[in-house]
């Protein structure tokens, strides 16, 4: 492993829990590179330039070391610098990690080129996928392929502002290079942040993406005051659903079962179904009828959901196949999100599952 390596986060503030999660992230570097003197002491973290009151957010970061606007009310190490230039944190970086909306990632991987050697080594805590002309592709695969670096991937039932009060975690590290993952396990964990790494990595990240949209219908259940039988249910058939995904869209088909039962399985789906903000706001859309767009100004401070987002990427990939029938959880959140349908629709969806024929 490296001797002394620079570390550079990179997220945007404006992100669905990007930011949050990107300084939560930053603050277990910080306090785990105090113990480890093999590694610089400063952690870079790259944001997305706006103004707070008047004030750069990034000023803000520095002086107060705390993101008033996206995680208020939690301190950041002073070493943990917020620098808006990404090409200024990016350079000469040994170890990246990789925060923000999965649709900007290829243009921040385009920005980053020349910048950081191809022997840097990354993780992403992204939860998205890509659906492009060639179908599939995993967010980690953009990074490797413009990038020229091997990237992990950390997912997991980690709220951010749980993480930042330093309650106990779990969390989920794929890597197909096991001394990479060890590293960056060796890295993030502390006693309350604990981390398991498996080398089915695709899997790990297919898991953090796919669970946004189960979690959008139970969100539409808890609107509906459907209950805790019915939300269970959406849980249950939406892990089959992700299952079969997996499975599908695997590049070699090899899909670990057992992966499903790490915390960026089962239990990121159930603390997303009833503690993240895709649940809340499709609870409000389906109490309201307002949009998602109005609902992310109103409830987020004007941050991206991503479930809605990756219901139509899925959607979309599963039409080229002709699928759409194999997958009714995944496509009813997808035709109430974008197609006018009916919330009650989410209901039928489940009254007609092809798991209880």
């Amino acid at each position: 492993m490296l001797y002394n390596p620079d570390f550079t986060a990179a997220g945007r503030a404006d992100s669905w829990s990007c930011k949050p999660c990107l300084e939560c992230v930053s603050e277990l570097l910080f306090n785990n590179r105090l113990k480890l003197q093999r590694f610089a002491t400063t952690v870079k973290m790259w944001v997305y330039e706006e103004m707070v009151n008047e004030k750069k957010l990034s000023e803000i970061i520095n002086t107060e070391h705390e993101n008033v606007k996206y995680l208020p009310g939690y301190k950041l190490p002073e070493n943990v610098v917020a620098v808006p230039q990404l090409q200024e944190a990016a350079e000469d970086a040994d170890l990246l990690v990789f925060v923000v909306p999965h649709q900007f990632i290829r243009k921040l991987c385009d920005e980053m080129v020349g910048c950081v050697s191809d022997k840097a080594r990354g993780i992403t805590l992204i939860k998205g996928i890509d659906e492009g002309p060639e179908g599939l592709k995993l967010i980690s695969d953009i990074i490797r392929e413009k990038m020229g670096i091997d990237v992990s991937v950390l997912m997991g039932a980690n709220i951010a502002n749980e993480v930042a009060a330093e309650k106990f975690c779990e969390s989920t590290i794929g890597s197909k290079v096991l001394e990479n993952g060890l590293l960056f396990k060796e890295l993030l964990q502390t006693p309350n942040f604990r981390i398991t790494v498996v080398d089915d990595a695709d899997t790990v990240e297919l898991c953090g993406a796919l669970k946004n949209i189960v979690a959008v219908g139970a969100g539409f259940c808890d609107g509906l005051q459907c209950g805790d039988n019915t939300k269970a249910a959406v849980i249950r058939l939406g892990l089959m659903e992700m299952i079969a995904f997996a499975k599908l869209f695997s590049k070699d088909g090899s899909v670990s079962s057992a992966t499903f039962l790490e915390s960026c399985g089962v239990a990121d789906l159930i603390t997303t179904c009833y503690g993240g903000r895709n649940r809340r706001v499709a609870e409000a859309f389906a109490r309201t009828g307002k949009s998602i767009e109005e609902l992310e100004k109103e409830m987020l401070n004007g941050q991206k959901l991503q479930g809605p987002l990756t219901s139509a990427e899925v959607y979309h990939l599963l039409k080229q196949k002709g699928l759409v029938d194999k997958f009714p959880l995944f496509t009813a959140v997808y035709q109430i999100c974008f197609e006018d349908k009916p919330v009650q629709d989410m209901i039928t969806c489940l009254q007609s599952h092809p798991e209880h024929l």
